[in-house]
């Protein structure tokens, strides 16, 4: 029995939760416009984008599969200077930009969570971070290695959060190394209705992965009807693409799931100490992983993906939220949807902190708006703390409450007379007041009530012990993990399955590594 399924039988307990998720993917007003920062002209961003066709064309990547490597002589492209490297004709560059699709379905388990990109009104959806090694308990604010509770715990939080849309897998301790992506994500993926977000660690557990996904979907026709897992795929920078990468883009054709092209330059280490730069290292990489998508697996959906870092050139720690940062990430999610329409996904949120404290609430809140007013798809990193190796559900919490500031944020007012209410605002008598206004009666609830933040003077402030909004947000990630259900949202039969596939893996993968077995 497919989750859907269940859902109409009601032979699952449910946690009572609709009123929480009915702006989860509410569109904005018809009318709506958005507002949009950014730094680029349209003349820049033609500037920029020759210069990613030149970097492409006159000097290339390195491609280390080598059917892929084939694919592409065969393609029209041609061998570079030295092992490896390939140079891509700028007519091929154009017809697989030209050629990949410009919209994305990202599937829930169930319909009220499906997120079709780009949205109907230009807004975004956010997703948790990922990756982190860290967890920070909300229970006590400590610190351990991330493992499979955690996960769980990410994934009650995060079902509770509106502006949400999906969820990905973290790296887990406490099973095999090798199979840590195959424990985590098979883990996650039974535990949230909503989309989630696959992250291989190596070629060989990518099969495993797309396999427990079907099971999840209800099989793999199912899976290719409606995706509920996307994929990542990530360059090497600078200019590389591994041989599990390119694996990860066959698979993706073959299961039919949407990709993640994603670059993480560093700028000052592996791309030039410059902001423009930085931006075109991204955007070569993306573009790159794209045509390569279009060769080995035409017709599926890419998500332009530039997660920019800085180099802290006193320390040499990556940051995500310095200043250079922020606008290489804004100058990069320009560049890939003006320049070639594409849907487009970085961090917008996430600090460089060790902590939920107020440098790290500044870093997101300003990250977070310079992407949205890019004009990002998704903004990822909700939960991250310390350059996006830890996770804090009471971030995640908070992290949610800015979203939904930030996307009333971009929301440009209406300028039309009945909005600026101007008839009456022209007849006012001296010392008039609007409070009984039938325009203010009749608009007040369209402003945003916060949930987390408060908004209390010094009196209520001092009788309630000088309770903070952190304080409201871990209360809310604790009712989140306690409101659960134990069980998750599959059926025993896929609970069974995954778990059987998670147990191949781990003696398969293991004994492959020792030189032992092939995998499947």
């Amino acid at each position: 029995m497919d989750s859907k399924t269940v859902e109409k039988s009601g032979k699952r307990p449910r946690v009572v939760r609709e009123k929480l998720f009915a702006d989860a993917f509410r569109q904005e007003p018809a009318g709506f416009d958005r507002g949009y920062f950014g730094f680029l002209t349209d003349a820049d961003v033609a500037f920029l984008k020759a210069r990613v066709e030149d970097i492409l064309a006159d000097y290339g990547v390195a491609i280390l599969h080598p059917e892929a490597y084939q694919r592409f002589l065969a393609a029209g492209a041609k061998p570079g200077k030295d092992a490896n490297r390939i140079r891509m004709p700028r007519e091929l560059i154009r017809e697989a930009m030209a050629a990949t699709p410009k919209s994305v379905r990202l599937g829930g388990k169930v319909a009220r969570y499906d997120i079709d990109l780009p949205r109907a009104d230009r807004g975004f959806v956010m997703r948790t971070g990922t990756g982190a090694h860290g967890y920070v308990d909300p229970r006590d604010a400590s610190y351990r290695n991330m493992d499979l509770k955690a996960v769980g715990e990410i994934a009650a939080v995060a079902n509770t959060l509106d502006q949400v849309g999906f969820i990905a897998h973290s790296f887990v301790h406490g099973v095999p190394a090798v199979t840590s992506d195959i424990h985590s994500f098979g883990h996650l993926v039974g535990r949230s209705e909503k989309h989630v977000w696959m992250q291989p660690y190596q070629w060989e557990n990518v099969d495993y992965l797309m396999k427990i996904a079907a099971i999840a979907a209800g099989g793999e026709d199912a899976l290719r009807a409606n995706p509920i897992t996307s994929c990542i795929t990530c360059s090497f920078t600078p200019l590389e693409f591994k041989y599990m990468d390119t694996h990860v883009i066959l698979q993706a054709g073959k299961y039919g799931v949407p990709l993640h092209a994603c670059s993480l330059p560093s700028s000052g280490g592996t791309a030039p100490l410059s902001v423009p730069a930085m931006a075109v290292m991204a955007s070569a990489e993306i573009v790159g992983m794209t045509v390569m998508a279009h060769i080995l697996a035409p017709g599926t959906p890419v998500i332009a993906t530039p997660l920019m870092f800085t180099l802290d050139m006193r320390t040499g720690s990556a940051l995500q939220a310095c200043v250079e940062s922020v606008q290489a990430a804004n100058i990069s999610v320009q560049l890939m949807k003006r320049g070639w329409g594409m849907v487009a996904h970085s961090y917008g949120s996430g600090s460089d902190t060790p902590d939920v404290d107020v440098q790290g609430m500044a870093e997101r809140a300003l990250l977070m708006q310079a992407v949205a007013l890019a004009g990002a798809d998704i903004l990822g990193g909700v939960g991250q703390l310390e350059c996006a190796t830890v996770f804090s559900p009471v971030q995640a919490v908070l992290d949610n409450e800015i979203g939904a500031m930030v996307r009333r944020l971009i929301r440009k007012p209406s300028l039309e007379l009945e909005a600026l209410n101007w008839e009456e605002m022209m007849r006012i008598r001296a010392g008039g007041h609007f409070l009984d206004s039938a325009h203010t009666i009749a608009t007040c609830r369209d402003q945003l009530q916060p949930k987390v933040f408060l908004r209390q003077g010094r009196g209520d402030y001092e009788k309630s012990q000088r309770r903070t909004a952190f304080d409201v947000a871990r209360e809310a990630a604790l009712a989140a993990i306690a409101a659960a259900p134990e069980e998750g949202f599959l059926s025993e039969d896929q609970t069974r399955e995954i778990a059987a596939l998670t147990a191949h893996a781990d003696v398969h993968i293991t004994a492959a590594y020792a030189g032992a077995v092939s995998v499947i």
